[in-house]
């Protein structure tokens, strides 16, 4: 009986919960995804894991490795997403350390968070946006001439910030260290947990993983998205949902704090 009592009072503060019942589709690659999960989990939401997109390492590591091995002749390091920062400090410790003159930059909170699980610290971040426009903006990249500086980046990113900062007058060099990929998922089960009525948003945290979900899922599913709210915590990852069709969209606050909050009100207006 007393487990009977526990089961029905756990119960009622899951139902009490304000995502309780609400299936959400996390496309982030695995090895991100977890944070997120949890909050939503934490939230009583359902998660459904599907990344739509997967970080491999670069095929031909020769070029990184080199722009590793002279580290020491750049004066500001910036890493430009999470995987950049994984992938990118995963090579530097398997043939160097940082050198300690070398001003380190990351494009957020979440970039910056990986680095100092890398070890790194003293990193410099945006507080307002997260993006290479925000980068641009820093006092350490305003007087860029003559100033070398390594990018980490994944292959085939953005040119903007790159583009700028030569312009500005410093010499700017790439290190390439991962590669994204689209997942070969059977999107069978997704299909059927939207059949049966079992996912109620999708969130999406790049306009990559974005088209990629889009063409995974093909005609059918395709249809089941434009009418599900989608979450997004970009401009730019908006502005890709509508060019694919998607009007159902929700600007969220950065990071996964800013995703949830955004759930939690989207869905507390709707009950």
């Amino acid at each position: 009986m007393h487990e009977l009592q526990r089961s029905r009072r756990l119960f009622v503060i899951a139902e009490k919960l304000p995502l309780a019942g609400i299936g959400i589709v996390i496309t982030r690659p695995a090895a991100q995804a977890q944070a997120l999960v949890e909050l939503i989990r934490d939230q009583g939401g359902s998660p459904i894991a599907f990344p739509a997109m997967e970080i491999l390492d670069v095929a031909d590591p020769a070029r990184l490795h080199a722009l590793i091995d002279r580290l020491h002749s750049f004066d500001i390091a910036i890493f430009v997403s999470p995987n950049a920062a994984a992938k990118g400090m995963g090579a530097v410790r398997a043939r160097a350390q940082l050198p300690p003159s070398l001003k380190v930059l990351a494009i957020g909170a979440g970039t910056a968070r990986e680095l100092t699980r890398h070890g790194v610290r003293s990193v410099i971040v945006p507080t307002q946006r997260f993006d290479s426009e925000a980068l641009l903006e820093l006092p350490e990249l305003a007087s860029a001439k003559d100033r070398r500086i390594i990018i980490f980046r994944g292959e085939g990113g953005r040119a903007l910030l790159g583009d700028t900062l030569a312009a500005r007058g410093a010499a700017v060099e790439y290190a390439e260290c991962y590669r994204r990929v689209k997942p070969e998922r059977d999107v069978g089960p997704l299909l059927e947990a939207w059949q049966r009525e079992k996912v109620h948003a999708v969130v999406a945290t790049s306009s990559e993983g974005l088209r990629n979900l889009h063409d995974m899922l093909g005609a059918a599913g395709q249809r089941y998205l434009e009418s599900t709210p989608l979450f997004v915590p970009h401009p730019r990852i908006a502005s890709t949902a509508r060019e694919l069709g998607l009007s159902s969209v929700v600007l969220a606050q950065p990071l996964d704090a800013g995703i949830v909050a955004a759930l939690v009100q989207h869905f507390a207006a709707c009950r």
